[in-house]
């Protein structure tokens, strides 16, 4: 019976069971990525959602309407007909992750067509299984490069090595057409450059031979000429090489500590070993040792793996040592997985060579290297978006052994290795299977841990929208007509981002004090002496509808609200005005202090409603009074319960033309006296949602 199960598994085309295994990913993928709400890596999702709008739109790459270059092109045009397709953004956010699925899936083509160059069809269909098991494929569900960068840099790598195998002017040729993919889907991959010169030096000395070389001396001098074309181009035009790099032309401008960058390449080398689970790295050095008498497909697989491995890591050390000095990125390097575990798969089909020397060099360099990893310092919310490979670490940090991150690690990584050097050679399918399982099981921590992307996206959408559904502001506006945003800094960015990523209506962005994280076309306005607010050039905000939190009230009429964060969709009656000002309330927040003031100019009397909530978990079971005082009398009083929405409706009484109230608040609550594990020092009263005026009948 198992004879001949084996021999009808044998008969089908290793074709039809590479379809099945990125069929079945996709399936996964798009049974999971259903479940994520909204995006959460801020603002890369919202550039590309943008991108792929004004792809769709207009056929022109734009953000906010401002043309832009230097961002992805192949990505953007990858997720354009999903915005084409569909009017309701949240239905073309769903299948632009579904065609996130889809791209990321296809990584298991070309890591098969590595493999299969090294090992037999089945460990080739292993390393395309695993391939799309990595915790990475998480990145399905975002709208970030990452989807489509995974594919295209596997072929990348297959083709270099195709290169490494015989230089033809076709190969070579179709080298630079999908270098000229990769750079055009990151720019990152311009380092692949480096990689391509590089690998037929490593080939040589892998082969200790320097007549290797002699076949490569047309690619070698072509990518110095292409080089010296480029930058005599730039020189002749008065533009400089960061020029090149369009957005992000801040990354070649210099600067960069040796020192800093240096430590930063560690750490990446580090967290790759990490990521990988240390026995690839551990094969990597055993066949190393051998590298001679190694088949000459594996020496050029080899060479490209060590080539792609050291300028990457390097490229993004670099980038990281200046621009995010508070992570490592993984995310970035993710695609040097499949090809260090192929270099397992090809360790096995070898017959498992086990040389004790450097098997236990190998061992020991790869367990230092996840030993001496700081992962006390990059452990944290960076990693939700950058390092996947430290999540299930912080997802476990109450179970660690010896509560020691590399104590735990090490542990895990003996573990491992003890599996790879003990395991009969017969048997040694059983590493790489191992590591399935592994990645299988790190996945869940990465996906819907207490710390994972979906507990991301979830949270990121409650910040920025909680009462109302996703397009609520599409649903309350006329087709045509757009709706201006304007950002104090009292409400949190994800307000102004998420409300922008999922609502087609909303236009223009302004801020009064300073432009969200990472915003693109913001314009700074402020308010003249009638309370209009006026850009630089003294130009009023004509638009017919505006997004306001709870701290400005403007003339006109009230078209819709997300109570819960204080965010009003209003119907203006003329340029927008701020009418209103708000002291005692936190920065970026809606929590207040002890005492609230708010004041209103050309104030005819009336009413103010004041929607008011608090959190169970600060406050328990406990009341919160709030006391509103006009003109130093008491006007108003309500008790906040600690869950629920209630809303405190205060007589106003004019004076020299303005309405003023204060509120007070008592008590008052330190989160780092009363929640475990807070720093927040600040006292804190009750959120204040929206401020709504009612003038006189």
């Amino acid at each position: 019976m198992g004879s001949s199960m084996r021999e009808r598994a044998a008969r089908v085309p290793d074709v039809a069971w590479l379809g099945g295994i990125v069929a079945v990913s996709v399936l996964v993928r798009l049974w999971l990525v259903r479940k994520m709400p909204g995006p959460f890596i801020f603002v890369d999702e919202l550039i590309y959602s943008e991108l792929g709008r004004s792809l769709a739109k207009s056929g022109t790459f734009a953000i906010r309407d401002v043309p832009v270059h230097g961002y992805s092109i192949l990505y953007p045009a990858l997720i354009a007909p999903a915005y084409r397709l569909f009017d309701s953004l949240p239905t073309a956010y769903a299948a632009a992750k579904a065609t996130n699925t889809v791209a990321m899936s296809l990584a298991a083509v070309p890591a098969w067509l590595l493999a299969r160059r090294v090992t037999g069809r089945w460990l080739a269909l292993l390393a395309a299984a695993i391939a799309v098991a990595i915790p990475s494929m998480a990145y399905t569900a975002t709208i970030v490069t990452e989807n489509l960068f995974y594919p295209v840099a596997l072929l990348f790598a297959w083709v270099l090595v195709l290169v490494l195998e015989r230089p033809s002017i076709g190969r070579v040729a179709l080298l630079g057409v999908v270098l000229v993919a990769a750079v055009a889907t990151r720019s990152q991959a311009l380092g692949f450059v480096a990689a391509g010169v590089i690998a037929p030096f490593v080939l040589a000395l892998l082969r200790w031979d320097a007549r290797v070389l002699r076949p490569f001396a047309p690619l070698l001098a072509g990518t110095v000429a292409l080089v010296v074309l480029v930058v005599g181009g730039q020189w002749l035009r008065g533009g400089s090489l960061s020029d090149l790099l369009g957005a992000y032309s801040v990354v070649g401008e210099g600067g960069y500590d040796a020192g800093q960058v240096l430590r930063f390449w560690l750490w990446h080398v580090e967290v790759v070993t990490l990521y990988v689970c240390v026995v690839p790295v551990v094969a990597l050095v055993v066949l190393l040792s051998r590298a001679r008498r190694l088949p000459a497909s594996l020496q050029e697989h080899l060479a490209a793996t060590i080539a792609l491995v050291a300028t990457s890591t390097l490229v993004v050390a670099a980038f990281a040592s200046r621009f995010a000095s508070d992570r490592v990125q993984d995310r970035y390097l993710f695609f040097l997985a499949p090809l260090l575990v192929i270099v397992l798969l090809a360790w096995v089909e070898l017959g498992a060579p086990r040389p004790v020397v450097p098997l236990v060099a190998g061992s020991a360099l790869a367990l230092v290297l996840v030993a001496v990893f700081p992962y006390d310092r990059f452990v944290g919310e960076p990693a939700k978006s950058d390092t996947f490979s430290l999540i299930p670490l912080w997802t476990a940090n109450a179970h660690l052994l010896a509560g020691s991150y590399s104590v735990s690690v090490v542990a895990v990584g003996v573990a491992l290795v003890a599996i790879l050097a003990l395991v009969p050679a017969r048997a040694s399918v059983a590493v790489p299977l191992v590591l399935l399982v592994l990645f299988v099981v790190l996945s869940r921590a990465v996906w819907s841990g207490p710390h994972g992307v979906l507990r991301a996206g979830q949270g990121a959408l409650f910040t920025g929208i909680r009462g109302v559904e996703r397009d609520w502001i599409d649903q309350h506006v006329p087709d045509g007509d757009s709706v201006a945003v304007l950002w104090t800094g009292r409400a949190d960015r994800f307000t102004v981002n998420q409300n922008e990523f999922f609502n087609r209506a909303v236009g223009d962005v302004y801020y009064t004090v300073a432009p969200t994280p990472g915003g693109i076309g913001e314009t700074l306005v402020h308010a003249s002496a009638d309370g209009t607010l006026r850009t630089a050039d003294g130009k009023t905000i004509d638009a017919p509808y505006a997004l306001l939190d709870g701290s400005v009230s403007p003339e006109g009429t009230i078209a819709a609200q997300d109570g819960p964060l204080g965010m009003t969709l209003w119907r203006l009656s003329g340029p927008l005005t701020s009418t209103t000002s708000l002291s005692g309330i936190y920065a970026n927040d809606t929590w207040s202090g002890p005492h609230v003031r708010w004041t209103r100019r050309h104030c005819v009397g009336g009413e103010l409603s004041v929607s008011l909530f608090s959190d169970p978990n600060l406050v328990g079971d406990e009341l919160t009074n709030v006391l509103a005082l006009v003109r130093g009398r008491p006007a108003a009083r309500i008790l906040v319960p600690p869950e629920g929405t209630v809303h405190l409706r205060v007589p106003l009484s004019v004076a020299d033309g303005k309405c003023v109230v204060d509120f007070d608040i008592s008590p008052t609550r330190i989160p780092a006296k009363r929640i475990p594990g807070s720093t927040d020092i600040r006292p804190l009263g009750v959120h204040f949602g929206t401020f709504v005026y009612h003038p006189p009948a």
